[in-house]
């Protein structure tokens, strides 16, 4: 049975949003529109393992590591624990990004297929979130048009089981300084920046493993 332990072989890899609804049909940005966005929400003089104005750990920057051997490249990997995603790579590297996962309740653990990527998408509550937290989710019911204040920033992963889209992403946020904490309705959320590098990497159709946030349980088998 997998565990978070399963997957990565390096020193480090033991230290150590809201949940996305249906996207409704509101009006894609252009490409012009989206590299303004780019632009406002990267820091000048971008580099990707040491440009940190969010004032998060540095541990949850990004940095290539070693990847345990076995393992797919292209597929992903969210170690709930450490808050650690790793996308592993060819040679036996991995790239490993700082994340926030779901609050107590909320992170859904499980195996799941990237059937969808969209750059600065458009995000609606699920009715679940809507009458959890009415005050905070209500007023974007039909849905939050796309830009920096988005809830789910620059970029998404759509996760599926099977051809069922969960509702659940690897996305962007607006909130950097919960990166390494429990913040979210159920997603994975990362730094926009950061997310940025890793939509470029990553196909359609590959495995993201979320593991479980208690420790080192078997990973639960959604598909």
């Amino acid at each position: 049975m997998l565990t978070r332990r399963h997957f990565i072989a390096t020193s480090t890899a033991m230290f150590s949003a809201a949940i996305p609804g249906a996207t409704f049909a509101l009006p894609r940005p252009s490409a012009s529109q989206r590299s303004v966005w780019d632009a406002q929400v990267t820091p000048p003089d971008f580099d990707l393992a040491t440009t940190n104005p969010w004032g998060i750990h540095p541990r949850l920057l990004p940095q290539r590591v070693e990847a345990r051997a076995g393992l797919t490249p292209g597929d992903i990997h969210v170690d709930a624990v450490a808050r650690y995603l790793y996308l592993i790579e060819e040679g036996g590297t991995a790239m490993r990004y700082g994340v926030a996962i779901g609050r107590s309740g909320l992170y859904e653990p499980g195996t799941y297929k990237i059937r969808r990527k969209v750059q600065w998408p458009s995000w609606t509550p699920t009715p679940d979130m809507i009458r959890r937290e009415p005050a905070a989710y209500k007023q974007y019911e039909d849905g939050m048009p796309p830009g920096p204040r988005n809830a789910l920033g620059s970029r998404a992963l759509y996760l599926y089981v099977g051809n069922r889209d969960t509702y659940l992403r690897i996305h962007g946020t607006p909130s950097p300084r919960s990166i390494g904490t429990r913040a979210s309705s159920g997603c994975v959320r990362m730094i926009m920046p950061h997310i940025n590098d890793l939509y470029d990497r990553v196909s359609t159709g590959v495995t993201a493993y979320l593991y479980p946030a208690g420790g080192d349980g078997p990973l639960a088998a959604n598909s």
